[in-house]
This record gives C-alpha cells, sequence and structure tokens, in this order.
C-alpha cells in the first residue's frame, strides 16, 4: 500500500519524531510504500528516505537519492515560522508555542500545508494515511483530503495538554475539524484517551479511540556484556567527535561528557528528555546527593537540552558550593528560570524546606561530590542510544507532567536498565506491563509518586537497586530486556495505524481499564 504521513516536525530529538521514523521503518519492513511530509530537512542523516519533495517555483519536485524509493519525504513550504506545543529553539526556524501565533499566521502556515498535501496525494493517489498530534495537522489533512483517502489521527500527550486544554476557546475547533472525518484515532494510554474525551466532549469519540502506543526497536535496544557496553560506548564518542558534537553540549560537550563514563567502574545512572520543568529532571538532580551519599561510584548522565538546562547547571553550581538557600531560590523561581510565568517547585521546596539537622549536613556533604558526577550530554540523535543506555544500570523517568506513553522507559528496559518512572498517566501503565517482569518485592522499584516525598522516594529506589545483590540485579534485568522485547514491537504499531485509518477497529484493544497491560501491549 501506499502511505502518506503527515507529520510537520523534524524527525530527530523527541517523542513523535521518533514514533514518526521508527513508523515509517516498520512500514517498509512491511512492504508499504511511504511519503513523509515534514519539516526536516537533514534526512541523508537518517540511512532511510530514498527520494525528497520540495516545492520550487510554486510547483512540487521530487529528487530520487536512491533506488527502490520506499520512503519519499517532502519539505512543504512553510517560511521560518514553525508552530510548536513548547517553546524551544530550532535550527533554520523562528519557533514558536501555538498559542502566541496571529490568527493570520496560523491560517498561512495551515494553508500552506494543505496545498503540499493535495500536490502530494494528486501525485501518488495513497491508499490511507496517518496524521500525529491533535493539532494542526488533523484539520490540515481533513481540508486537503476532503474524504478521498482514508485517515488516522495518533494523539500524542503535547498537542492535548499544552495547546487544546489551555486554549479550547481557539484551537478546539482546529481539533474537532480533524477528529470528524479520522477512520480511528489512536492513543498510547488510557489515562491519554480521557483526557482527549474530556477536553473534546464529544460522546461519539471514545467509540472510535484505540489503543495505539509506540513500539521500541528491540533489535538496537538489547542488553550488552560489560566489555560490549564499554567498547560500544567508546565508539559512540568517537562518532561524535567525527561528527563535530565534541562542542554540542556546551560545558566540555556530548563527547567530553561521556567520555567520563566508565560501565566497567561505576554505576551510571541516566535521564533522556527535553530539560524542561515539566520533565521533572530538577527533582532527579535533587535526589542526586542524596543516592551518592549511599552508592559514592554513582555517576549521572543527563541527555537532552531545552529552556531549563541553565537553571539545572545552577542548582549544580550551588550543589559544589554546598549553598542551599541559593537551591532554594532556584526552586521558588521554578519555571520563571525557563521563560515560563512564575511558578514555585512545590515538590523540590518540600524537600529542601523538610532537610534539617543531621539528614541537611549529610546531604551537604554528599553534594560537591554529587555535583562532581553529573554529565550533560546536550542532544544527542535517537540512533546514538542504543550505544548509550545498555551503559546504564538505571533511566529515571521523572515527568510531572501527563505522558501519552513511556517510550524512555521501555527502551531502556529493553536495554536491559531499571525503568523508574513517575507512577501517572502513560508512564504508569508502561510500569504496570514492565512490573509483570520482577519479583513482587522489586515491583516497588519501577515507579515513585508525584508528591512532596518525590526526590527522597526517587533516591531511595535507585539506591535500593544499585545495592541490590549482583546476581539478583542480573536477573531482575535480563527478564525486563525479555519483557520488553515480547510487548513491544513497531511492526505491531504499523499494523494498527492501518488498521485505524481503514476503520478496521474490531481488530484494535480499546484503552479501557487494564488495556493496555493485556495481550500485546503495542496494540
Amino acid at each position: 500500500m501506499r502511505i502518506l504521513i503527515f507529520h510537520g516536525y523534524l524527525l530527530r530529538g523527541t517523542g513523535s519524531n521518533i514514533y514518526t521514523v521508527n513508523l515509517c521503518r516498520a512500514m517498509v519492513k512491511l512492504g508499504h510504500e511511504v511519503h513523509l511530509l515534514c519539516q526536516e530537512r537533514s534526512v541523508g542523516q537518517l540511512g532511510l528516505v530514498d527520494a525528497v519533495g520540495t516545492w520550487e517555483a510554486g510547483g512540487l519536485r521530487v529528487r530520487a537519492v536512491r533506488e527502490p524509493t520506499r520512503v519519499t519525504v517532502y519539505n512543504p513550504d512553510i517560511g521560518r515560522t514553525l508552530p510548536v506545543y513548547v517553546a524551544d529553539a530550532y535550527e533554520g526556524f523562528d519557533a514558536v508555542p501555538l498559542p502566541e501565533l496571529e490568527p493570520a499566521t496560523l491560517e498561512r502556515y495551515v494553508e500552506a500545508n494543505v496545498t503540499a498535501v493535495r500536490d502530494v496525494v494528486d501525485r501518488v493517489d495513497p491508499d490511507l494515511a496517518l496524521v500525529n498530534h491533535l493539532v494542526m495537522g488533523p484539520a490540515i489533512l481533513a481540508r486537503a483530503l476532503g474524504g478521498r483517502v482514508p485517515y488516522a489521527i495518533k494523539v500524542h500527550g503535547s498537542a492535548l495538554e499544552y495547546t487544546v486544554r489551555p486554549n479550547p476557546e481557539r484551537f478546539l475547533p482546529y481539533a474537532l475539524e480533524g477528529l470528524a472525518s479520522a477512520g480511528g484515532v489512536l492513543v498510547g494510554s488510557r489515562h491519554t484517551a480521557e483526557s482527549l474525551w474530556e477536553v473534546t466532549a464529544d460522546p461519539d469519540l471514545p467509540t472510535r479511540t484505540r489503543l495505539g502506543p509506540p513500539g521500541v526497536d528491540v533489535e538496537a535496544f538489547r542488553p550488552r556484556a560489560l566489555a560490549e557496553r564499554a567498547a560500544a560506548l567508546a565508539a559512540l564518542v568517537d562518532r561524535l567527535e567525527e561528527r563535530g558534537m565534541a562542542a554540542w553540549g556546551g560545558e566540555g560537550g556530548a563527547a567530553e561528557a561521556l567520555r567520563a563514563l566508565d560501565p566497567t567502574r561505576e554505576r551510571i545512572v541516566g535521564y533522556v528528555g527535553k530539560l524542561i520543568v515539566s520533565k521533572g529532571v530538577d527533582l532527579l538532580l535533587a535526589a542526586w546527593p542524596l543516592v551518592v551519599a549511599e552508592v559514592p561510584e554513582a555517576r549521572l548522565c543527563i541527555v537532552g537540552f531545552g529552556t531549563y538546562r541553565d537553571a539545572l547547571t545552577a542548582m549544580l553550581e550551588a550543589f559544589r558550593a554546598g549553598n542551599l538557600p541559593a537551591l532554594r531560590a532556584l526552586a521558588v523561581r521554578g519555571r520563571e528560570l525557563e521563560g515560563g510565568p512564575r511558578g514555585q517547585l512545590a515538590h523540590q521546596l518540600a524537600f529542601i524546606d523538610g532537610l534539617t539537622g543531621a539528614r541537611r549536613q549529610r546531604y551537604l556533604r554528599a553534594a560537591p561530590d554529587a555535583a562532581a558526577r553529573v554529565h550533560f550530554t546536550g542532544r544527542l540523535e535517537h540512533g546514538d542510544l542504543p550505544s548509550l543506555l545498555p551503559s546504564w544500570e538505571a533511566i529515571v523517568v521523572p515527568s510531572t507532567f501527563p505522558e501519552a506513553f513511556g517510550m524512555v522507559a521501555a527502551e531502556g528496559a529493553a536495554s536491559g536498565a531499571l525503568p523508574l518512572s513517575a507512577a501517572h498517566s502513560g508512564l504508569a501503565e508502561v510500569t504496570a506491563i514492565l512490573a509483570e517482569a520482577l519479583d513482587e518485592p522489586l515491583r516497588p522499584l519501577l515507579s515513585f509518586e508525584r508528591g512532596p516525598d518525590a526526590v527522597e522516594d526517587i533516591a531511595r529506589k535507585l539506591v535500593g537497586w544499585l545495592q541490590l545483590d549482583p546476581d539478583q540485579r542480573s536477573r531482575a534485568s535480563a527478564s525486563l530486556a525479555d519483557t520488553a522485547r515480547r510487548r513491544f514491537s513497531w511492526e505491531t504499531a504499523a499494523q494498527g495505524v492501518i488498521a485505524a485509518a481503514l476503520g478496521r477497529l474490531a481488530e484494535l484493544p480499546e484503552p479501557g481499564a487494564g488495556a493496555a497491560s493485556s495481550g500485546d501491549a503495542s496494540g
């Protein structure tokens, strides 16, 4: 089949981007032909694209890269303005949060993409289509296709929670326009389904909503023997240096940060994600002195980029100086430090204000050593992670904001790392699946509760895992990887997209209570 996918963003870095790339690969593996509209310009680095379509002098031109042509990427001419859900920087674009766009600017963006989709449809006559996010892609596809091609919508959490929910008057009409003609609507978890139904208030939508979480490339994300972990990590450092990323992440850069890690001697914990307050990375950082006080050989590797990076660096400076008032001041300013409205970090403040007496002194004694054992890589490509994650003994997903699915947790588990996630939304549903891998006494190590005890809970779970009997930890790690391999698959996710677009909803699980943890979790 010829499958059209409208993504509209890049193909690197964040969840929906990675979802799209892996879905394309799975579609090709299943024998389909993919036509993808996005704004990724460096397609040659992906090793996936066979042809590139651009608009020159008002017309669509397609340039073949290699034969056979299985994946064609099209870059609609939208100008420099790229509407986004969370403020961030994107090379070559002026990324502007959707609520900040003037109505006329937003409509120009929509119409430019509508024209591009129509041109691609006229050229390839697709059998079905998929669109990511709740806005603006579904409205674009609905207008462009005009009922000619059946399509499905994959709802990721960002557009729903960051754009439509807080701005229903402006963006709900766009969302409903796109939803109205969709053959099926896919969500990664029961939590996302319930949020979607609440925001849209469409009584018919639950009957068209099905479970369709992303998958994991279990061939790439896999456990490795100790010597192989070190070799893979060293090879990754070499590749980063060849790509000129020695200074990419700042403060020494990605290559230098990773060179400091030695999985043969140290206990490495990691984080992968945006460096923004809602991802909860501040909670992990606040917990780190507690971990190092109990496990001195522990190191923390933070992979990602974002507007809260400077505040996290300031937290490390407060650690180095043993300056708890400075740490508290950062928590008081909170979201202001990433350019948002002033908003205190309540969970971190509760922890800091609860540090008294001997506990306070022990924390401050450990803080300088803890700061020295934190390494920021900056942004890495998703394709770099299979060389890195197997060297980690644990991966933390501390998001305080609802997540549609815990892809990072699933990839970490597939690599043999303990995935410690916040106990809410789609993260909790992934945790429930992975808990099957562990004996009952170890299952609590997979999650922590949001709240005033979050910082200490993160530290307690990490220390509990790192201090586990080595043989017991090795068996548990292998079981986590095996469970992830059995329960997640990109090919199954791709088959679910096809079924949803064609309206074959009976083939897909409903996002009912417990649906994500029964049968094949990948739908």
